[in-house]
């Protein structure tokens, strides 16, 4: 018999997300592994038991993973699921460590080789395997169509007999992937499209796919990007301009979509409740980084929020998971390919190598340890919080452009963290 993969159903409720696809069932089988998934794992990505188990899975009970060498998950597993996991199973999944320093000594103390695969680095080798771009892309995309949905007019220009319908204007703030992707699709929908971003090498992005740039472009800011591509700290006379700037357009605009956030930081501040304010009825506002504390001044996690002034900011959850058909199909191959390089070709067996550099950049917990080296020592110093980017900053996103197609570095692979370091500004993903 050979070892087994099992896939179970997510338990949070705000999650419709699933770990698998029947492709990547049939692709894990032809690796020679077992596969069970279980019931109703897939059915709120549209994805039915039947179809898995033409695929070749076998569809089992939440038990049955007591039998796994390998856990394939979307969200970290609680303390409840983990007492059910069989010791030294290999756990992958989005863990979200930051901040989370209890959940990650659950992981070490239930014995479980845990993989954080939003650590995964960005180098040539791991582009399949590069699950914040993926998801979000779908976020960026998503992000519009909720902006669209509550801003309840048309977007583009419509000119008819019976007069014209002038075109949205839609404002982009943070062109990382999911900024980019949230351009490309209110561009396809006919809106006319500005964005922001103090990296210098966004604006030929930004004009690649047909919108505006817009920046305070002096000599501070043509230096304001890391040899990496990262957004560098700006002046605080900088960013006095850049905010009056800003300010200035948001008041004019239909939308706005905002998708500034580093992972393990809380989310800076970029519109503030004066700059709702100034908004037209009926304005929009749609903050991607609600989940660790906004971009928006006001926006609540989970609601959309009707201002006095009657703009709508909006808070959704989880945004990739409101399109989950979609969004499971691409994180399912995310998890493929990278659990394909921990299987020796051989044996057919896993073999997890310790020194291969994606093991090193995504590996939270091993032997019952917490071994990641940004997280090793929080049982001793309890992981704090650190104080959030001063509203007035400009930030690229998390989901920064990838790197291009050249040799992977053979250097050790560090984690994306707010100091980890893209390779180029090439966006990725982008339709």
């Amino acid at each position: 018999m050979g070892q087994t993969v099992f896939i179970p159903r997510e338990l949070d409720a705000n999650e419709p997300r699933v770990a698998a696809s029947p492709d990547t069932v049939k692709r894990f089988t032809g690796l020679c592994f077992d596969v069970i998934v279980e019931t109703g794992a897939g059915t709120r990505s549209r994805i039915p038991d039947e179809d898995f188990a033409k695929a070749g899975a076998v569809i089992g009970k939440a038990a049955d993973v007591a039998k796994a060498d390998v856990v394939l998950k979307v969200r970290r597993p609680t303390d409840a699921e983990l007492k059910g996991y069989k010791s030294g199973a290999a756990v992958i999944a989005i863990m979200d460590p930051y901040g989370n320093d209890a959940a990650v000594a659950a992981l070490a103390k239930a014995g479980v080789t845990a993989f954080s695969m939003e650590f995964m680095p960005r180098i040539t080798r791991a582009q399949s395997m590069d699950v914040l771009s993926s998801q979000a892309n779908l976020a960026g995309y998503q992000a519009v169509i909720d902006g669209a949905s509550e801003y309840d007019r048309a977007l583009p220009m419509m000119m008819t007999a019976a007069g014209t319908v002038p075109a949205a204007k839609v404002f982009i703030m943070g062109v990382g992937v999911a900024g980019l992707q949230a351009i490309a699709t209110a561009r396809r929908l006919g809106a006319v499209v500005t964005a922001t971003d103090v990296r210098p090498a966004a604006k030929e992005q930004v004009a690649s796919l047909g919108a505006k740039f817009l920046a305070v472009e002096d000599e501070e800011f043509k230096a304001a990007e890391t040899a990496g591509g990262y957004a560098k700290e700006m002046s605080k006379e900088y960013q006095a301009k850049q905010a009056a700037l800003t300010a200035e357009h948001i008041a004019k605009q239909d939308i706005v979509i905002t998708t500034a956030l580093i992972p393990g930081r809380p989310a800076p501040k970029l519109v503030s409740a004066a700059m709702v304010a100034s908004m037209k009825p009926g304005s929009v506002i749609v903050d991607l980084a609600v989940e660790r504390g906004g971009n928006v001044e006001g926006a609540m996690p989970g609601q959309v929020v009707t201002t006095a002034n009657n703009v709508k900011i909006v808070g959704h959850l989880n945004v990739p998971g409101r399109v989950a058909a979609s969004a499971s199909l691409l994180y399912a191959r995310n998890l493929f390919a990278f659990l394909e390089t921990l299987v020796d070709k051989t044996t057919k067996t896993l073999a997890i190598n310790r020194d291969d550099d994606l093991v090193k950049a995504t590996m939270l917990t091993d032997g019952g340890k917490v071994v990641h080296p940004a997280f090793a020592k929080a049982a001793e110093q309890p992981h704090v919080e650190p104080a959030a980017i001063p509203a007035k900053t400009m930030v690229a996103d998390a989901s920064a452009p990838a790197a291009p197609k050249k040799a992977a570095s053979k250097k050790p692979a560090a984690p994306k963290s707010a100091a980890s370091k893209s390779t180029s500004s090439k966006p990725k993903g982008i339709a």
